[in-house]
């Protein structure tokens, strides 16, 4: 079992470390779609990985529909803060991808109308904008594993 992150034109290389971390201590796989906000050889980015990259299984894709395309029978779970529904609210299965957009302005809107039946949000006060997107990723993937009785992991 495999769950699957992905990170649409990420901005910041630490978040992008930490959710690296993530995805290797849970066997999750992350794609990251480009542009990316930072090179990959960035310090930052290696720092909040650790020495676990090695153990990243790790996807590029220049576009958001060339990953659709790839993985077009898969499903795939939005995470916005214009969302209705809450992650809780999805059962979660085997292989499903969890996207998340660029830290300072999340998915574009025409990735959203693509998928209306499929954005989640994490609720919260409406005194900030949205949460940090290391730890979204990990408050929602961390969902799918508790729901799945975290396969694979001790």
């Amino acid at each position: 079992m495999a769950f699957h992150i992905v990170l649409v034109e990420p901005e910041i290389p630490a978040n992008t470390g930490n959710i690296a971390r993530t995805c290797a201590a849970t066997g999750t796989w992350l794609h990251l779609v480009r542009p990316l906000g930072f090179d990959t050889d960035d310090r930052t980015l290696k720092r909040a990985g650790l020495d676990y990259w090695h153990s990243v299984k790790l996807e590029y894709h220049d576009s958001w529909h060339e990953l659709k395309e790839k993985y077009a029978s898969s499903r795939f779970f939005l995470a916005t803060t214009k969302a209705t529904k809450l992650y809780t609210d999805i059962e979660f299965q085997d292989e499903d991808f969890l996207v998340f957009g660029k830290e300072t302005r999340g998915l574009d809107p025409s990735i959203l109308a693509e998928h209306p039946d499929s954005l989640i949000r994490m609720p919260m006060t409406d005194t900030v904008r949205s949460l940090n997107l290391s730890n979204s990723a990990a408050i929602i993937l961390y969902e799918g594993l508790r729901q799945n009785r975290f396969p694979g992991l001790s």
